[in-house]
């Protein structure tokens, strides 16, 4: 849009000439045509930290990782590049082995009561009435202390004689309160099976539970007046709308249960013996007791691979469910 304005020449004192000018929106400076060119690059800069923290801190130790599962890395002195032999060799250690069986056997034993417990647990605060609040508070705070301080813990209060469990235990009168718990390879993996099903089903109660409040008021109404049960309600309207979470909390138990290290580690270092000993134990007694940290690097990345291979697998048929 053109303007006009009056110019007074230099010397004259009366009214000026109009003249036709361009408005201030054509042509306007070279910073300004420049900004419409070439937009601020704020994103990249943005973006910029959080690339070159990953760059630094997983991407280089990730490729520094797997060039030492090519090696003989005793960790401590010179070592040489020897191929694939880490890889082929991984099922000859006996330890490592033990330890693929026992850690899914704990797997198998965990996931379904922390699905059920959380699932449980989700139906009994969902409803916003008094208390509610701190029912949830106080079953999602085992979560929040964490399975390493809880072990410690636990530690102290599995003592023969002395100890919490047994007190509690020769009061029911079920044991004479003299149990070593924590040297018997069974009984050690039923207390830490107990630990973790109540630490962790917390985190699943608060991830059904934000999926439960998601489905809408008016379905439930639909279901009551049709004369629906609570079990057909849960299991034909609940359960099949919050799949994809339920879903999400099993992948999420699996990939922890296969990672397992601190409450074994700090309640019985994976004994007695090895009876314990789950694959992360396996592969820290490996890289750092026999300082054998090739072989340990390569077992790692072999879990790796694992754990995502079951990740896309359990995502896939979700996906081929919906």
């Amino acid at each position: 849009m053109s303007t006009i304005s009056t110019r007074r020449p230099a010397g004259r004192t009366g009214p000026g000439r109009p003249t036709v000018g361009r408005g201030p929106g054509r042509g306007g400076s070279a910073r300004t045509r420049n900004s419409l060119t070439h937009p601020p690059r704020t994103g990249a800069v943005l973006v910029a930290p959080a690339i070159l923290f990953v760059a630094v801190f997983v991407l280089v130790p990730l490729v520094f990782a797997l060039y030492i599962s090519f090696t003989n890395w005793p960790l401590i002195g010179p070592y040489r590049f020897i191929g694939l032999q880490n890889y082929l060799t991984l099922f000859q250690d006996p330890t490592f082995v033990h330890a693929i069986g026992y850690t899914l056997l704990y797997t198998a034993i965990v996931t379904l009561p922390i699905l059920a417990l959380g699932y449980f647990l989700a139906v009994l605060v969902r409803a916003r009435r008094r208390g509610s609040t701190i029912l949830r508070t106080v079953f999602f705070l085992p979560y929040v202390v964490g399975l390493t301080t809880l072990s410690f813990m636990l530690v102290l209060e599995a003592q023969p004689n002395s100890g919490a469990v047994n007190m509690v235990l020769r009061w029911l009168g079920i044991t004479d309160g003299s149990t070593a718990w924590l040297v018997n390879g069974p009984l050690a993996t039923v207390l830490i099976c107990v630990l973790v099903v109540w630490a962790v089903s917390g985190l699943t109660m608060v991830l059904l539970m934000s999926a439960m409040q998601g489905v809408p008021d008016e379905v439930y109404e639909s279901a009551q007046l049709e004369g629906a049960s609570w079990w057909q309600t849960e299991r034909l309207i609940t359960f099949p709308m919050i799949r994809s979470t339920v879903a999400l909390s099993v992948i999420i138990s699996v990939i922890g249960s296969l990672l397992a290290f601190n409450q074994f580690y700090i309640l019985t270092q994976g004994g007695p013996g090895t009876e314990t000993t789950t694959i992360v134990n396996a592969i820290y007694n490996r890289g750092f007791v026999n300082l054998q940290l090739g072989a340990a690097t390569a077992q790692s990345i072999a879990l790796v691979v694992v754990i995502a291979a079951v990740t896309v697998f359990q995502f896939w048929a979700l996906r081929e469910k919906d």
